[in-house]
């Protein structure tokens, strides 16, 4: 959860620079153009103004829900947040591992799958010998868990 907390300040920083220090000196750089009409900078200086504002409440309000976060909440028995996976992929006859992180840490070729994602969604609950079906945007994919250990056995 740490390095969730990190890259989300992290980002937060940056984009509160740039709304307070980089974003200003373009508005003001577009002002000095004339006329404000046809004046692309002016336009795209106001529309990136806009997404980082949106973009630091978003960020601020995940900073917020990460605080409270309970880890005591998180199950010991059945597959959820933090939980590493050894799954068996039916369809390919072959086993994989995943472990089932926040989206902000998900990287599929590292066999970090987000929680949110549908094959996240597919296995939390699940517990060791359970076999899942999940829709995925190419298809089905079937899975058999065939063991787990959870943030509470790290």
């Amino acid at each position: 959860m740490e390095a969730v907390r990190n890259r989300l300040i992290e980002e937060l920083k940056g984009l509160e620079r740039e709304l307070r220090i980089e974003l200003p000196k373009e508005i003001k750089a577009a002002l000095a153009m004339g006329d404000l009409r046809e004046n692309a900078e002016y336009h795209a200086a106001l529309e990136r103004q806009g997404f980082v504002r949106a973009r630091i409440g978003q960020l601020k309000t995940r900073l917020g829900e990460l605080g409270t976060m309970n880890l005591d909440n998180i199950p010991r028995d059945r597959v959820s947040l933090g939980t590493k996976l050894t799954l068996l992929d039916l369809d390919r006859d072959e086993e994989i591992t995943y472990e089932l992180v926040f989206p902000e840490l998900a990287d599929l070729t590292e066999g970090l799958v987000s929680i949110a994602s549908p094959i996240g969604k597919g296995l939390v609950g699940k517990q060791e010998g359970d076999v899942v079906k999940i829709k995925i945007p190419s298809g089905q994919k079937r899975f058999e868990v065939l063991e787990f250990t959870t943030v509470h056995d790290k």
